[in-house]
């Protein structure tokens, strides 16, 4: 994991909740931690992390996401073990 996705980590596990965390980000953290990144339906994508799915919605149409996504992410995360 680089520099920049270590921010986005640590951005994902700030208090409060940030918005505004940019969606290529937090998809550049998942490649790094090594997940499989699909494409779904849509605007969906699907994660594979640690033996764990998830389905999220990229943001449309701003490039950032807001609290919910960035609370979720934070979720999935926790549950594939994975901290700041």
């Amino acid at each position: 994991m680089n520099s920049r996705q270590q921010k986005t980590l640590d951005a994902i596990f700030s208090n409060p909740v940030q918005s505004g965390i940019r969606w290529s980000d937090i998809l550049s953290l998942f490649k790094g931690l090594k997940a499989v990144v699909t494409e779904g339906r849509g605007s969906r994508v699907r994660v594979f992390l640690n033996g764990l799915k998830a389905d999220f919605h990229r943001p449309h149409p701003e490039p950032t996401t807001d609290k919910g996504a960035v609370r979720s992410v934070r979720e999935f995360l926790t549950r594939a073990g994975v901290g700041p």
